[in-house]
């Protein structure tokens, strides 16, 4: 009887997910919340042939090298700078995503974000917690989203979502990302498309849709923040390292920002040596004008459930000799340049 194979999840999964990994395979589930370290994760999955990976793992050349059995890493996320894509393929190794299931509840929580910065509700929720309500005062005053300016920086998938939804709220929109077409532009009547500096210095919300790359690092930066208008509110519901977040600190301590929001922080992007080892504590101070998520940007159970679905089945499909779906590489192509080049 040939040997089942084995699949490692390197944080708890929904019962679903694990009943259907099991129908294959041998699974190794981490059952904490906490997630498993770097080094643990790498013994776990040094016999594994399937690993169902987190927004928790870092997964590089060292990791791979030490795993020689893995054929797939399953992402249960979209975003992967925290996968080393090029190692898995030099290391015949499928690397997939899901594409697609994150947008809605990643857009719905940018909207929760700007109204409950704009508006105070989070100071407002925890002036009564701590002080109970003795009436109406003439304070918390904020700003609204009607007759605001609003942009977007990148225009993708989730771009969009939240552009849409913004649609109802009266809001001027502005949107940029070099990579969209003009094609693309005309189902979107209600968006300006216009240039990184023209948004930066007309927008009252900026809102981050961009992936985290070399290129997006510190997109948000003292320089940036100082061609801000002055009182603007910032919103990150993407990857935390597009924020220098000390900047963003800086510029609260002297009123060029008038506050943050945020899903996401520089502290969690693994694969950057040099990231923060926690959020700056000018920013989550109590009396600080920022309202804090904790990752939460696809947190719907239904949702949660089906990424974990859609990532096992990839990982499935491998192990089958299928082609995934949400495949970011092809490891097939690297293999067959080895051996042309062996030849």
């Amino acid at each position: 009887m040939a040997e089942r194979p084995k699949i490692v999840a390197t944080n708890p999964v929904f019962p679903e997910t694990k009943a259907l990994l099991e129908e294959q395979a041998t699974v190794v589930v981490n059952p904490a919340l906490e997630p498993w370290p770097y080094e643990k994760v790498r013994q776990r999955c040094r016999d594994a042939d399937g690993l169902l990976a987190f927004m928790t793992d870092r997964i590089d050349a060292g990791f791979l090298a030490a795993c020689p059995r893995l054929r797939v890493i399953g992402a249960a996320l979209k975003g992967f700078d925290n996968i080393d894509a090029e190692a898995a393929t030099n290391a015949g190794v499928w690397l997939t995503i899901v594409p697609d299931l994150l947008t809605v509840p990643t857009a719905e929580l940018a909207i929760g974000l700007m109204l409950s910065l704009g508006r105070n509700i989070v100071a407002g929720d925890r002036s009564i917690k701590q002080h109970g309500f003795h009436g109406w005062r003439a304070e918390f005053y904020g700003a609204g989203l009607a007759g605001a300016t609003v942009g977007i920086v990148g225009f993708g998938l989730v771009g969009r979502a939240i552009a849409e939804r913004l649609a109802g709220f009266q809001c001027r929109l502005l949107a940029y990302d070099q990579s969209v077409s003009p094609a693309l532009m005309k189902s979107q009547p209600h968006v300006t498309m216009t240039g990184f500096e023209d948004l930066v210095a007309k927008s009252d919300y900026i809102v981050l849709a961009l992936p985290l790359t070399a290129d997006t690092r510190h997109i948000v930066n003292s320089k940036t923040i100082a061609a801000m208008k002055p009182g603007a509110r910032l919103v990150n519901p993407a990857r935390g390292s597009l924020v220098d977040e000390g900047a963003v600190a800086d510029a609260i301590a002297r009123g060029q920002l008038s506050g943050y929001a945020a899903d996401a922080f520089e502290c969690e992007d693994w694969a950057i040596v040099d990231r923060p080892t926690r959020i700056d504590p000018r920013l989550t101070a109590s009396s600080a004008p920022t309202v804090f998520t904790p990752h939460i940007g696809s947190g719907v159970t239904e949702v949660r459930r089906e990424i974990e679905l859609s990532a096992a089945r990839s990982i499935l499909d491998v192990l089958a000799g299928r082609i995934p779906f949400g495949a970011v590489n092809d490891p097939r192509k690297q293999f067959a340049h080895a051996q042309s080049r062996s030849r």
